[in-house]
């Protein structure tokens, strides 16, 4: 990221939440993030995973109040573990475990997944759910093979990927419970401290935010009466996360209330009653959740 791009990120961080927060967001986004990993219920144990990394002498802690969550040193002291290799335990961050946890799906459901890869959090729906009925949309061909790839080494045996982009699907689909993690510019999980390429200026912003309405009409055009959305991204730019459920808000779409239970070391930034989002630091990316529900 260039001098430019991290002056504009600064100043539109200030714009958005004045002084009180400006040097906590920095100082987040300067945090090298732990590693965090969920066990994979579908083919593994919490007890199996602890024993093994008690063997292997690999320090972990269990993260309150975020199942199946666990903190370790790194990547590379669990990567080449059988637990690793077989699926049993997945990597990913622990913001990104609350989307799925908030949606709350049942083994009956229908699900959708919008913008799926790399499987993360429609792998952790299928563990939730004992393998419901999943269809797990990517329009991104490459990233679509990692994505049947991941699923298939996690053990989700009732998924359907579709190669699609998800503001092109039917209007004769319908789900009980819909996904949709947005395509964002990442506000909420840049490194300061690394060299990147990613650029971050108001232009980029307002492209992804177009993206994100047509997606979110269509994912609620796709929902039943009393039929449920979450919508995520991992930016904190109102404009991408506020803004964006604003649009859809009327007398049939209602905002579900959001209230999380005390959680170790996430802390949360200003947001519209009954959204959350999640402050960057070392332990969470930079996040924001809703849930919508259909009332007619």
């Amino acid at each position: 990221m260039n001098i430019n791009d991290k002056e504009f990120l600064y100043q539109h961080i200030a714009k958005t939440y004045g002084d009180e927060y400006i040097n906590k967001i920095i100082d987040g986004l300067k945090k090298t993030r732990v590693t965090t990993f969920r066990v994979n219920t579908l083919k593994g144990e919490k007890e199996e995973v602890e024993n093994t990394l008690k063997e292997a002498n690999v320090s972990f802690k269990n993260v309150s109040n975020i199942m199946d969550a666990y903190i370790v040193d790194s990547e590379s002291a669990i990567e080449n573990l059988d637990i690793y290799k077989d699926g049993k335990i997945y990597v990913q961050s622990l913001s990104s475990m609350l989307p799925p946890l908030i949606l709350n799906p049942s083994e009956n459901d229908h699900i959708l997944d919008m913008a799926a890869a790399p499987g993360s959090k429609t792998s952790q729906i299928a563990a939730l759910t004992n393998n419901a009925c999943i269809t797990a949309v990517e329009m991104n061909p490459m990233r679509a093979e990692r994505l049947k790839y991941n699923l298939n080494k996690l053990g989700v045996t009732r998924a359907t990927v579709l190669v699609k982009d998800a503001r092109l699907l039917d209007e004769f689909f319908r789900f009980d419970k819909i996904l949709l993690d947005a395509p964002c510019s990442g506000s909420g999980t840049i490194n300061l401290n690394e060299e990147t390429k990613q650029k971050m200026n108001i232009d980029i912003i307002k492209k992804c935010q177009q993206r994100q309405i047509a997606l979110l009409k269509k994912g609620i055009s796709l929902l039943p009466k009393n039929g449920e959305l979450v919508y995520s991204t991992c930016s904190i730019f109102k404009e991408e996360n506020e803004e964006v459920i604003k649009q859809v808000l009327n007398g049939s779409i209602e905002l579900v209330s959001l209230t999380l239970p005390n959680i170790e070391n996430m802390e949360l930034l200003p947001s519209m009653n009954g959204t959350i989002t999640v402050m960057p630091n070392e332990f969470f990316e930079g996040f924001f959740i809703a849930k919508l529900r259909k009332l007619k």
